[in-house]
């Protein structure tokens, strides 16, 4: 391992021994869950990296990198939008003695044809695939704190969720289930070269969700069937950047082809245990006030 890191310093400089755990994404939706099971499990030194984290890590400003990667034999990989940085990370990485890499991916992406959505993760899967590095994969399907931490929360306590959908159902998963199932494949030996696809129970369509979440509620919320122009055009008039405007657009291009629609075994696999269904979790979340008008 002789490559020279942006510094010009080579890897051999580190006390370190490559044996930390790296979780990218840290304060993220998988990556703090991610972070929370590892340390309970014990044994292992976590390094939890982000923007705001323990460890300082920003895909855009390199000089972070080499500060969060010394140390660390395995990496969780949570890639960035932009697809730019990430060979190049990767590279570093394996240079500082990283010789595992477990990759958070999406449901479909082998079967992406190149539209705006995931270009970061399939940039992560095609530079750890070719690193030499073990690797796995996990390509999940839409979680359901989506629902409740993120893109869907805002219009679900207006009262409507707009979406070019249709009718075709989706196996939505917990990000906890895929936290511990990161945490196990990590930490177990068995797990290299396999790209799981990991979903929830049972599909469901996005009416049918709205539906469970506005029961747990105890008020109205509709679901509206949109036209993909039509959404787009909501999206640029509540700010969103026409970039982003277009990756969600492709996400949903994948969605409505049925990229998304399967019901997998992995995470029972994984983890021995069923995953989680959406209505239990929503009516915890609900009584927390979530969806409150």
């Amino acid at each position: 391992m002789t490559s020279q890191s942006t510094h010009g310093t080579t890897p051999q400089s580190t006390h370190r021994t490559s044996s930390d755990i790296l979780v990218l994404g840290a304060t993220g939706k998988t990556g703090r869950r991610l972070v929370a099971r590892l340390r309970d499990k014990g044994g292992v030194h976590v390094r939890a990296a982000s923007r705001s984290g323990e460890v300082t890590f920003d895909w855009t400003v390199p000089d972070t990198w080499e500060p969060a990667l010394a140390g660390a034999g395995a990496v969780y990989l949570v890639a960035p939008e932009d697809p730019a940085p990430v060979g190049e990370f990767v590279r570093q990485a394996t240079a500082w003695g990283a010789h595992r890499f477990v990759v958070l991916s999406g449901h479909g992406m082998e079967k992406a044809d190149g539209g705006a959505f995931g270009l970061g993760m399939a940039a992560a899967e095609e530079a750890v695939r070719a690193s030499g590095a073990e690797w796995t994969f996990l390509r999940a399907n839409n979680f359901f704190q989506n629902f409740d931490e993120d893109l869907w929360l805002a219009p679900l306590r207006a009262g409507r969720l707009g979406l070019p959908i249709g009718d075709v159902p989706e196996p939505f998963i917990d990000a906890d289930d895929v936290a511990a199932v990161a945490a196990a494949v990590l930490t177990e030996p068995g797990h290299a070269g396999r790209a799981y696809v990991l979903s929830g129970p049972r599909g469901l369509t996005f009416a049918e969700a709205t539906r469970t979440i506005a029961e747990a509620a105890g008020r109205p919320i509709r679901y509206e069937e949109l036209t993909p122009a039509a959404y787009r055009a909501e999206l640029l008039a509540e700010g969103w950047p026409e970039a982003a405007a277009d990756e969600i657009g492709s996400l949903f291009d994948m969605i409505r082809a049925g990229h998304l629609a399967e019901v997998t075994e992995d995470v029972r696999r994984v983890l021995g245990r069923e995953p989680a269904e959406l209505e239990p979790w929503a009516h915890r979340v609900a009584a927390r006030g979530t969806w409150a008008a």
